[in-house]
């Protein structure tokens, strides 16, 4: 699951069959490696991003259900650029730092 506390993360284990449904149709769609975590953090962090106060479980049910499996995609391309680019902007910060080091001594 996500790193921080989301507002419905005590329902997790309560939506567990519906993203298992939902991570079995995408294996059939030919998304085979997509797992309930990954559906939890696009939820989470795309989805319901902002928190309904009274929220119900038959709604974040058919929010799980009625994923497409395009919006997910778009949101792990996103991420996974981001994570290269900080993977990038990490490297190039040691870079510098080795570069300093070197000019140091």
């Amino acid at each position: 699951m996500s790193e921080s506390k989301h507002e419905y993360d005590g329902y997790f284990h309560r939506l567990k069959p519906a993203l298992l449904s939902k991570a079995e149709e995408f294996v059939i769609l030919g998304y085979e490696d997509i797992s309930i975590e990954d559906l939890w953090r696009f939820l989470t962090e795309k989805a319901w991003k902002k928190p309904k106060e009274g929220i119900r479980v038959h709604e974040l049910v058919s929010d799980v259900l009625s994923l497409k499996a395009g919006d997910f995609m778009n949101f792990a391309t996103v991420e996974a650029f981001r994570s290269q680019v900080d993977s990038l902007e990490d490297l190039e910060n040691e870079g510098i730092q080795q570069l300093l080091k070197t000019d140091e001594d």
